[in-house]
């Protein structure tokens, strides 16, 4: 039986190390985008009928640039973690470029997650609190556990982006 022999410092590694960060904060991004078009266009729909709601109504558009937030920290607190190579040797390894990429993925996706539900909650619940001003607490509430979605991605990926592996000699 013959085992086989896996590099743990190779080259490629940062790759993955890079991807998390790009994961991070595109995705982040496109929900808090998604999520802020949306409200938006609810807003604008709603201020038709009631002008006076307009900035009330607005914190679903807060709720959704906070998740692009998310990715932005995820992203800078994984970039600090890539080291470059020193002497033609690698210094990161494949376990702590799959821990980034794993962390980039969590806030990312989390982040995209929370925004579509801010986005759809957002567009309704505006419009609906326009015509029922008694609703604002209601959607408020949903709004929040929405954001607690991208919030747990956050804290997941915060943790992730802790694990390393550091390469030392001619791994």
């Amino acid at each position: 039986m013959s085992s086989v022999e896996m590099e743990t410092c190779p080259a490629s590694a940062p790759f993955f190390g890079f991807m998390g960060v790009t994961a991070a904060l595109v995705f982040a991004n496109i929900g808090a985008a998604y999520g802020t078009a949306k409200s938006g266009v609810g807003i604008s729909s709603m201020g038709v009928m009631n002008p006076g709601l307009v900035m009330r109504n607005i914190i679903p558009v807060v709720m959704a640039g906070v998740l692009g937030i998310y990715g932005l920290i995820v992203a800078v607190i994984i970039q600090g973690s890539i080291v470059a190579p020193q002497n033609g040797l690698s210094q990161y390894s494949l376990y702590t470029g799959f821990a980034h990429l794993a962390a980039g993925l969590c806030c990312g996706l989390s982040g995209l997650a929370a925004g579509m539900a801010i986005g759809i909650v957002g567009d309704a619940g505006v419009r609906a609190v326009g015509q029922q001003e008694k609703l604002f607490v209601g959607m408020i509430l949903i709004l929040i556990f929405a954001e607690a979605l991208g919030l747990y991605g956050l804290i997941v990926a915060l943790i992730l982006s802790q694990n390393s592996f550091v390469c030392e000699g001619d791994n």
